[in-house]
């Protein structure tokens, strides 16, 4: 396993992040998995030297975050994980059960503190903009968990760029805490974070964690071809009926395979390189289900993509419309 530093704090994390939204109980969404499924690849992490675990209070209705805070402590060492999790989504009915008030910040963040079964997040982030409430009140109120020792480091996740600089300026003229990562859809089909997101990110020191790095599979299988659940279930268009998936994309898929073949390696591999190579990634989420998505992330680390394969996987890329930032609930 390779180590970075996530943006430029002193906070280091494996270049490879678990994604726990894959776990959590009653099979939800069709392909979750419970504690005891989920417990190979727990143990698979922790093996291959991954300390990046990632879950939010939404996964589950917060069933996630109680079944990775138990795997913490059945399978590694709290000091040995940085743990990370996300609020904004609704939780509950009460004015705290949503949103980034101070009162959701506050209720929030013990909430999940409890179900992780541990004092403290080492990043909390918030789940999406909150254009309800003011800046300087999110803001202030992230910075008094991370004084109050519930938090070690902030971090956001799906916005335009333009609220995310809002967001670091407001802090950064208070004097508060500011934000250190930026997770956001990334991939080979999905590359708008490179218009102005990224750009920034490389200006203010901010280390990305893309979720959907593989296109929620879709890189990593021949065009077409849907050989799992999830893949299955995965929507076609976002909530407006925007398609996510274009017909050039096809073209992005293709040269993945060839690339994969003449390598002989899993397409998954070629793909997550390609997201690992861009200079502001520190470390993509995988969302495992099987042992071989964690194994194919790790040996993607070894993997590096000439110039003319580069090319080859950009050159079909068509521009599109961002997803998932535009409601209050954001999904």
């Amino acid at each position: 396993m390779d180590y970075t530093r996530l943006g430029t704090s002193g906070l280091i994390v494996s270049r490879i992040a678990l994604g726990c939204m894959s776990f959590a109980t009653g099979r939800q969404r069709g392909w979750t998995l419970d504690a005891d499924a989920a417990e190979p690849l727990f143990r698979q992490a922790v093996e291959s030297g991954i300390t990046l675990w990632d879950t939010a209070n939404v996964y589950g209705h917060g069933s996630s975050e109680e079944i990775t805070g138990a795997a913490i402590t059945r399978y590694t060492r709290r000091e040995d994980v940085v743990l990370a999790t996300k609020l904004f989504a609704p939780m509950g009915e009460g004015p705290g059960g949503h949103g980034l008030s101070r009162r959701a910040i506050f209720e929030q963040v013990d909430a999940s503190l409890k179900r992780l079964g541990t004092d403290y997040i080492d990043l909390y982030q918030i789940h999406r903009f909150d254009p309800a409430t003011p800046v300087e009140e999110t803001m202030e109120a992230l910075h008094d968990v991370v004084k109050s020792g519930r938090v070690r480091y902030l971090g956001a996740s799906s916005m335009w760029a333009w609220q995310f600089s809002k967001m670091q300026y407001t802090a950064r003229v208070h004097g508060w805490t500011r934000f250190i990562s930026m997770q956001s859809q990334y991939n080979l089909v999905a590359r708008e974070e490179e218009r102005e997101m990224y750009p920034l990110l490389a200006d203010q020191g901010v280390g990305a964690i893309p979720w959907s790095p593989l296109a929620g599979g879709l890189t990593t299988r021949p065009w077409g071809e849907v050989s799992t659940t999830r893949g299955q279930s995965n929507p076609t268009t976002d909530s407006s009926g925007t398609p996510l998936w274009h017909a050039t994309d096809e073209g992005t898929v293709d040269a993945v395979e060839r690339i994969a073949a003449a390598r002989g390696i899993p397409m998954a591999q070629v793909s997550l390189a390609w997201v690992l190579r861009q200079p502001v990634v520190s470390a993509p989420i995988v969302g495992a289900t099987a042992a071989h998505h964690l194994s194919d992330a790790v040996a993607a680390l070894d993997v590096t993509l000439t110039d003319d394969e580069v090319a080859a996987l950009e050159e079909h890329y068509t521009p599109r419309k961002p997803t998932y930032y535009g409601s209050r609930n954001g999904y």
